[in-house]
This record gives C-alpha cells, sequence and structure tokens, in this order.
C-alpha cells in the first residue's frame, strides 16, 4: 500500500514537472520557431507549429533594413563595462561592511535595499533633468553611468553576505605573513570569492542588456541605442512586425543564455553563498 502511494506521488509529480516544463519552455520554442518562418507565413492559418520550409529571411532584415548590429554592439559595451565596474565598486564596498564597524553601517545597508523597492520609472524625469545638466542625454558613458549606479546596491549586499562568509582568520594570517589589507583582499580573499563575483558580475551584465527604460529615456540617436529599444521599435500604432520581433529575440536571449550555461555552477555558489549569512 505504501509502495502504490509512493509510485502514485512520484507520478503526480513527475506528471507536474512536466506541466509546468512545457509550460516555461514553449514561449521560448514558439519564437525559435516563428523567427525561422518566411515573414508571409507568420500569419498564416492554420498555425504550423513546425514550418514546412526554414528561413533566415527575418534575421537577414534585421541587419538589413535596420542597424541591429549596431544595436548589438552598443549593448555589449555598455553591459559589460557597466557590469565589470558596478561588481568591482560592490567588491569592495562589500568588503567594507563586512569586516568594518562604523555608524553610518545600518543605515547603508538599509539604504541600499531600499532602494531595489523603489520603481524605476518614478526616478525617470528627475533622472533625465540632471542627465540634461550633465550634457549626458543621448551618451554612451552617460547609460554606463546610469546602470553602475543602479546595479551597485544590491550587489554590495549580495557581496557582502559573501563576505561575512569567511574567515576574517583567512587575511588575518595573509597581513602576519606581511601583506596589506589591500594584498590580502585581492591575492588571498578574491580567488575564494571567484563564484560570488562571477554571479555578481553575471546579475549586473543581464540586468544592464535587458534594460529598457532608462535606454529609452536616455538615448535618442540610431547609433547609440540598445537591443530592448530596438525590440521595442518593432510595435507600431498599427501593426507588430513578429517575425524581425521574434529573430531579434532570439538574438537577445542567446548571450544570456550562454552566459548561464557556462557559468551556472559559479552562480549557484554564489547566490548560495551570499545568503547564508548576513
Amino acid at each position: 500500500m505504501i509502495g502504490n502511494q509512493t509510485a502514485a506521488g512520484r507520478t503526480t509529480k513527475f506528471v507536474f514537472l512536466g506541466l509546468w516544463l512545457l509550460f516555461t519552455v514553449f514561449p521560448l520554442y514558439w519564437i525559435v520557431v516563428t523567427s525561422l518562418k518566411e515573414p508571409g507565413d507568420v500569419f498564416a492559418w492554420p498555425i504550423a507549429y513546425w514550418p514546412e520550409t526554414f528561413s533566415l529571411e527575418n534575421y537577414r532584415g534585421l541587419f538589413d533594413k535596420a542597424d541591429f548590429g549596431v544595436y548589438l554592439v552598443n549593448s555589449l559595451v555598455i553591459a559589460s563595462v557597466a557590469a565589470a565596474a558596478a561588481t568591482v565598486i560592490a567588491m569592495l564596498s562589500g568588503y567594507v561592511l563586512a569586516r568594518f564597524e562604523f555608524r553610518t553601517k545600518s543605515a547603508l545597508l538599509m539604504a541600499a535595499l531600499v532602494t531595489q523597492m523603489i520603481p524605476a520609472f518614478i526616478a525617470l524625469g528627475p533622472l533625465y533633468l540632471l542627465m540634461t545638466d550633465l550634457n549626458l542625454v543621448d551618451n554612451r558613458f552617460g547609460l554606463v553611468l546610469v546602470y553602475i549606479a543602479v546595479c551597485i546596491p544590491f550587489c554590495t549586499v549580495m557581496l557582502r553576505g559573501f563576505f561575512a562568509n569567511i574567515p576574517e582568520a583567512l587575511e588575518e594570517a595573509a597581513m602576519i605573513d606581511g601583506l596589506s589589507r589591500f594584498g590580502a583582499l585581492f591575492r588571498v580573499l578574491l580567488p575564494v570569492m571567484r563564484p560570488g563575483i562571477v554571479a555578481a558580475f553575471i546579475f549586473n551584465f543581464v540586468n544592464c542588456w535587458n534594460e529598457l527604460f532608462l535606454s529609452v529615456t536616455l538615448m535618442n540617436s540610431d547609433s547609440n541605442k540598445t537591443i530592448p529599444t530596438a525590440l521595442n521599435g518593432f510595435i507600431s500604432s498599427f501593426n507588430i512586425d513578429w517575425g524581425s520581433m521574434s529573430a531579434a529575440a532570439v538574438l537577445t536571449i542567446a548571450p544570456t543564455m550562454l552566459l548561464f550555461a557556462f557559468a551556472s555552477r559559479h552562480i549557484v555558489q554564489g547566490l548560495t553563498a551570499g545568503a547564508v549569512k548576513g
């Protein structure tokens, strides 16, 4: 009787997980299939869940009719630079918050957490006025600065938790051997912290890569726009170019999927290690 109940429970679990997997994967499958259809077959009836002929016309159209290559390079450069800079700054600030005691420490931690609760669009107006005064509107460097500021708070809290899980005796032993505090940080702690740093970088990169509101607000010229802005451009008042949008979505998703695939072990280790101790 117990064996039958166990088998039934296991079957129910696999059925539920299978349905959930189908529900999760099907939209991605449909985007890929739509991107590989002929432009005239996207709205064909009855719906073809597997096209008779595959075509790369939607992908060619992205680069022939639009500046998608420029958008791709802009997103890659902006996201990489902003993610790297934010990770370095957050690493240093997280180290300070984990290792030193000072009067405003709790207030800084609380401020970093509160910023994650404020919707980004609320700050768009004041931010646009500030960037206009600094002559940084429609400027890739200005967008990088904004992304760095957006990524630092949460990344600092995450890396601070990771530092808190590393025994202080490790760096103290390095300092006794003659290293400075910075030497102990970069030569002893950072190799141990590699999973956390990789997780923080990928978190920052994906956030910058997918961000839309700030990019649309601050970037006006085609030469400075990013991929999310390009995807938004396929939607007009009376029509949506589903074929081109699907092709652009596939090219947008692919880099982040590859990044997660190659660094999944570091991401899991970094996020779990940083979450154990506050």
